[in-house]
């Protein structure tokens, strides 16, 4: 399957600079979007996962399947005041922006294998930061997955002792 066919790119959103890939076009086609969730299965299937943490909120569109396609739970890290439980939060930043992400303290029990997943890996602040608000719990963290990884913003620099895994890539 050519899934780069089906994502739409549109310069300059959010803002100038910006090349942004839009996945919504791979989501709406069930052929196309189970195929890209059975292929990050395929890829991450060695790994041992007890759970997998996704970052709202397109975290959630790919870990929550690829969670129930091998069979483990999924925990959702939220923006900061979304969780109705005790959470742990963490600020970082965007290629764009500021944000900070939480997680409720009982959603990763201390020595479980996580795997992180997300869309889209840019500069890694991101992803980053959910794998210090897993490791905070005492969360293993055995990889990372995403659909897509630009690989000139270099993400996987802040991934160094991760292993990362893309099933596309793209310059910018």
């Amino acid at each position: 399957m050519d899934f780069k066919e089906i994502i739409r790119v549109i310069p300059d959103f959010p803002q100038p600079g910006i090349s942004f890939k839009d996945i919504t076009t791979l989501l709406k086609d069930g052929e196309m979007y189970r195929g890209a969730i059975d292929a990050l299965k395929e890829r991450v299937a060695h790994l041992k996962i007890d759970v997998i943490a996704g970052p709202e909120a397109r975290g959630f569109v790919i870990g929550a399947p690829l969670a129930y396609a091998l069979g483990v739970g999924f925990v959702p890290i939220r923006k900061s005041g979304k969780l109705p439980y005790e959470t742990i939060e963490a600020g970082y930043d965007l290629e764009y922006g500021k944000d900070s992400l939480a997680v409720h303290t009982d959603s990763v029990l201390p020595g479980q294998n996580v795997l992180i997943a997300d869309d889209l890996l840019a500069t890694g602040g991101t992803i980053s930061t959910a794998v210090n608000l897993v490791r905070q719990l005492g969360g293993n963290v055995v990889g990372a997955a995403f659909l897509i990884e630009l690989e000139l913003l270099e993400g996987r620099k802040k991934l160094q002792d991760v292993e990362v895994v893309s099933l596309l890539s793209y310059e910018v």
